[in-house]
């Protein structure tokens, strides 16, 4: 039991701005403040590079983040982050890789300053998430400042279960309580609905969000991916200390690399010029 003045001083740590991204500074001036000690959820349709964000987010504010991953496997997360900090593409990372010498030290050398520790486990199990932070704590003597869950469906009994759903939602709050971690969720939107099939490259509005749970976390954002002009669209769709619009028809707009696994602000395509390179992974597989 806590006064609000006492609530207040013990807790104003966690409710700080997080770090900010360069990138994402359209969705800022919507008026988008995401906090240490918050739930966090990124919804969208399927094939909207909802991991992809998720990895260039935590990797671009380089917080200690302990990441649960039941959607990737452990070569395409880790060849995703070398390709982001580089600017290499997944496909150079992976002949690379498969060369060896200079190209594998290269990547390494990348890897080497990343914050980020991996689970890969599946289907994700409270079980796992108690091992992964007792050995967290074990490693570092703290809790990360961010923990990330790749998918709420692929946590164990979650696939297809309301209740089991709410309850999982109910356990992450729970989660970023006890650690005072910010804990972001990725989670599904209907690729069924009239709005799906109608305007697939507008972010889905609250009540598309699979299940309702876009209501539970304090700040969900809902994001669509167009794959021709990979203009990458975020609406802040509910948000417990600012501005929201549950419609998502207010977003912000980004431009999506899916190749390199980065986003940045959205400026005008220009067409793509030759790049004077020294050498490139690549060149292995050619000869």
């Amino acid at each position: 039991m806590l006064t609000p003045a006492r609530s207040l001083t013990l807790h104003s740590e966690s409710g700080k701005e997080l770090p900010r991204v360069e990138a994402f500074d359209a969705l800022y001036n919507l008026g988008c403040r995401p906090r240490h000690g918050e739930v966090v959820m990124i919804a969208g349709r399927s094939g909207t590079q909802k991991s992809g964000l998720a990895l260039f987010w935590v990797a671009s504010m380089n917080l200690p983040t302990l990441y649960f991953s039941a959607d990737m496997s452990a070569f395409t997360a880790s060849s995703r982050l070398a390709s982001l900090a580089t600017g290499d593409t997944t496909e150079m990372v992976e002949a690379g890789m498969a060369e060896g010498g200079r190209y594998r030290e290269t990547y390494l050398n990348a890897l080497s300053g990343s914050r980020i520790t991996f689970s890969f486990g599946s289907p994700i199990t409270w079980r796992a998430v108690d091992e992964e932070l007792e050995a967290y704590v074990e490693l570092w003597n703290a809790y990360p400042a961010v923990l990330v869950f790749d998918n709420l469906m692929d946590f164990e009994g979650a696939e297809s279960d309301y209740n089991e759903q709410m309850a999982v939602m109910s356990g992450l709050a729970e989660l970023a309580r006890a650690t005072e971690a910010t804990v972001i969720v990725l989670h599904h939107a209907s690729d069924k609905s009239w709005e799906a099939k109608s305007d697939p490259w507008t972010p889905p509005s609250r009540d598309q969000v699979k299940g309702g749970l876009s209501e539970k976390p304090e700040l969900s954002l809902s994001v669509a991916l167009d794959p021709t002009s990979l203009e990458f669209k975020i609406a802040v769709i509910k948000q417990r200390m600012g501005p929201s619009d549950p419609t998502a028809r207010r977003y912000a707009t980004l431009r999506c690399h899916p190749e390199t696994t980065r986003f940045s602000k959205l400026e005008p395509r220009l067409p793509s010029q030759p790049a004077a390179r020294a050498w490139s992974p690549l060149d292995a597989l050619r000869q």
